[in-house]
């Protein structure tokens, strides 16, 4: 890591992510929507909303994972960020995310709650600066870190991506 990237990480506080990479939750709602109104997936009350400062260098990916509600990703700084997805029903997609809009990207992509996704920066060399917000707010009981075996088992056809963006 370069000294921008150290200053960067220190200065924002952020600190290393089970999936990868390095967060900061930066806003988690005061308000909170109580569980007989949600869905059953979740185990209890859940705050409105929660955001999340969220850093990824080119060395180290965001691993594939899935938690229970859609999932804002913003685009701040750096290189773009590429967003793998597969679908509950299995159908895999990608999107670049920053703000070359006339190549393709986006500067917000929302992935769908159940979903799985990886992330992982688009250029050598370089860190991908994005924040990620989430409704109803996250909460690590809605979080599952995909194994190798698991998603192949599961999305066979995905085989090579999920290889390349697990660690187990």
């Amino acid at each position: 890591m370069n000294n921008s990237l150290e200053n960067l990480i220190a200065e924002l506080r952020l600190k290393p992510h089970p999936e990868g990479g390095y967060f900061r939750e930066t806003y988690r709602s005061k308000e909170e929507i109580p569980r007989e109104v949600l869905d059953a997936k979740y185990s209890g009350s859940r705050n409105v909303s929660t955001c999340i400062y969220f850093l990824l260098t080119s060395y180290n990916f965001s691993a594939f994972h899935k938690i229970n509600q859609d999932e804002i990703w913003h685009f701040y700084d750096g290189s773009p960020i590429r967003l793998h997805i597969i679908s509950e029903a299995g159908v895999y997609a990608n999107q670049l995310i920053g703000i070359d809009i006339q190549n393709g990207q986006v500067p917000q992509f929302v992935v769908k709650g159940g979903s799985w996704f990886a992330a992982e920066v688009a250029f050598p060399n370089a860190y991908s600066f994005i924040g990620c917000t989430v409704a109803p707010g996250f909460s690590f009981e809605d979080f599952t870190l995909g194994t190798s075996a698991e998603l192949i088992h599961m999305f066979p056809k995905n085989k090579d991506v999920i290889e390349r963006l697990t660690r187990v």
